[in-house]
């Protein structure tokens, strides 16, 4: 199963928080309320998306912000 990739989504802020160069603490925002959830609101299979899309953009050297 491909997980959801759509903004605000577990793995959208983890390849956020990767892109920004930001600790990786799972969150996603509820598309529905506009709520910040935070980890321990979260199932294993959301942390483990967030999880899934930080290391993707880890492992992609050029995707990071460069601050001056």
């Amino acid at each position: 199963m491909k997980s959801d990739r759509s903004h605000g989504s577990p793995f959208d802020r983890g390849s956020a928080d990767s892109f920004y160069r930001r600790i990786g603490y799972p969150h996603y925002i509820c598309a529905k309320t506009g709520r910040y959830i935070l980890r321990h609101e979260m199932t294993e299979k959301q942390i483990n998306e967030y999880k899934a899309g930080f290391m993707e953009n880890e492992k992609q050297t050029d995707s990071r912000k460069e601050y001056s």
